[in-house]
């Protein structure tokens, strides 16, 4: 069977590179530098507090909702704006470029499993997800394993509906959604619910984690009652499966986003610091490295693109090319991120300097759902097939 050809350019045309320029004019001026600080790093003493969860701007978040942005990957049939993911990948890299504490990323990773669903009850989720209901998956087990074969949460029947007991971890920007898409085992399956956070049984209790701008918590589900119009799908493998790639694509370009401005700061930097009398980017140790830097991003944004691309034309390759893309933004993180402390000096090791920032949210980013030698070992069993198999 042929497979469908790709499109020019990615699929990315002047509707996409509208959304993204909008995206980044609208997070400049509504997201400086400046206001992020204040918002999530005012106080170094007080951050990490117990109990004390990141702030976000819900003006903000509201702003992006009149815009459409909650309900870009909705069909236009559930009210939203139906976008190829080569579209919502251009918006996402400008969400991870402005460093955005929004649970954009984690409404988007919830709308791809709802669509893959393909239910009543998961169409009626994503049309609540068009109208400004944040969302989040609550698919990981306590190991951080977030197959399809392994749950903590346990569904039995009640009636036509389950009752969920259990735990969820690893859940991102639990106290900014109001829907979890919740991976139970019944039996000898797996479903996917839709539950509101604010369900009675339900309780969130806060991670610690480096990252400032997002909060990621456990979620607890004491006999938490499931009406059968909340059931997304009886067949969880298969759903995670297809919208799994457009969930490692996803988080791969807020990971080349907050790479680049990271890339860009620390360029700037180069440019006006001086030592020896000189601007401390003339000297090759400096200018190496960048350079490095400047190619990983752009392989890792390259590969995002086709992966995207892949994803909108349906393409066999589509898993592959999600894994590439994320191993390769995740090493583009990883290196653009020390190096632009290292090159920021002595400041780039303090509180003050902005890029610490990102550097938290980029380690943040690389591990989710696996980071690049999960994504190489898993894109090597799906070439050459498990060892041992």
């Amino acid at each position: 069977m042929s497979q469908p050809q790709l499109p020019k350019d990615f699929g990315f045309g002047e509707d996409e590179e509208m959304l993204r320029d909008l995206a980044r004019k609208l997070l400049s001026d509504e997201l400086p530098i400046e206001k992020l600080r204040q918002l999530v790093a005012a106080d170094p003493s007080a951050t990490y507090e117990e109990g004390q969860r990141p702030p976000w701007d819900e003006a903000l978040w509201k702003q992006c909702i009149e815009l459409g942005w909650s309900g870009l990957a909705v069909p236009e049939s559930e009210g939203g704006a139906d976008l190829a993911l080569a579209g919502i990948v251009g918006l996402v890299e400008e969400v991870g470029r402005a460093c955005t504490p929004l649970p954009i990323v984690a409404t988007l990773n919830a709308c791809y499993v709802a669509r893959a669903a393909a239910s009543d009850p998961a169409r009626a989720l994503l049309a609540r997800i068009a109208a400004g209901a944040a969302a989040s998956l609550a698919i990981t087990d306590h190991t951080g394993s977030w197959e399809t074969t392994r749950s903590d949460v346990e569904a039995r029947g009640d009636g036509e509906g389950l009752r969920l007991t259990g735990r969820a971890y690893f859940v991102q920007d639990a106290f900014k959604a109001a829907e979890l898409v919740v991976l139970a085992r019944n039996g000898s399956a797996f479903v996917l619910c839709a539950v509101p956070v604010d369900s009675d049984g339900v309780t969130l209790h806060q991670d610690h984690i480096h990252d400032l701008t997002r909060d990621q918590a456990t979620v607890q589900f004491d006999n938490v009652a499931v009406p059968a119009d909340r059931i997304l799908s009886t067949e969880a493998g298969a759903a995670l499966a297809s919208a799994w790639p457009a969930i490692l694509t996803t988080v791969a370009a807020d990971l080349t986003g907050s790479s680049e401005w990271q890339l860009q700061t620390t360029v700037e930097y180069a440019k006006t610091r001086k030592q020896f009398d000189r601007p401390i980017g003339f000297f090759q140790a400096v200018k190496h490295p960048l350079s490095d830097a400047m190619v990983a991003i752009d392989r890792g944004r390259s590969l995002v693109y086709h992966a995207a691309s892949c994803i909108d034309a349906g393409h066999e390759d589509a898993p592959k090319a999600a894994r590439m893309a994320k191993s390769a933004a995740s090493d583009a993180g990883r290196y653009v991120s020390d190096r632009s402390i290292q090159l920021h000096g002595g400041i780039g090791f303090t509180w003050e300097c902005d890029v610490h920032l990102y550097f938290k949210r980029s380690m943040h980013n690389q591990a989710l759902y696996g980071d690049a030698v999960h994504q190489r070992r898993a894109l090597a069993d799906l070439i050459i097939g498990p060892i041992g198999g």
